[in-house]
C-alpha cells in the first residue's frame, strides 16, 4: 500500500491525493470525482505556495518566528478539514476523524520538502 492510499484508509478521511509543485499532475483516492480532485489539486497547491511566500517575507525581516521552513497547513472548518503537508493532502470528517491522529500520521511519513517548489 502506498502513501496516499494508507492515508486515503485512515478513519475519517474523505479523500487523500498528492499533487505536483508545478501543477500539471495529480493523483487521489478516496470519495472524490476526478473534477473535484483536481479542483482540491489545485486549491491545495495555491495555498501552499501562498503559506511559503508569506513564510518566507517573515523570515525576511530577520525575526525567527519558528515557522520557517513551512512543511504545511490546516484549515479546520465546521465539518470537515484538509491538511497539507508537502505536496500530500487529506480532506477530513471532523466528526469522524481525529485531526491529531492524521497530522501525525502524516509528519511521519511525508519526506520533508527541500529548496525551492518550482
Amino acid at each position: 500500500m502506498n502513501l496516499i492510499q494508507e492515508l486515503a484508509s485512515q478513519t475519517g478521511v474523505i479523500a487523500a491525493g498528492e499533487y505536483t509543485y508545478r501543477g500539471d499532475r495529480f493523483s487521489y483516492e478516496g470519495h472524490l470525482n476526478e473534477e473535484h480532485a483536481r479542483m482540491a489539486s489545485i486549491m491545495c497547491r495555491a495555498t501552499t505556495m501562498a503559506t511559503h511566500m508569506q513564510v518566507d517575507m517573515m523570515k525576511s525581516l530577520g525575526k525567527d518566528c519558528g515557522c520557517a521552513p513551512a512543511r504545511g497547513w490546516v484549515v479546520k472548518g465546521a465539518q470537515f478539514s484538509v491538511c497539507v503537508i508537502g505536496n500530500i493532502f487529506c480532506f477530513l470528517d471532523n466528526n469522524a476523524a481525529s485531526l491529531n491522529q492524521v497530522m501525525k500520521f502524516m509528519l511521519q511519513n511525508v519526506s520533508n520538502q527541500t529548496g525551492e517548489l518550482i
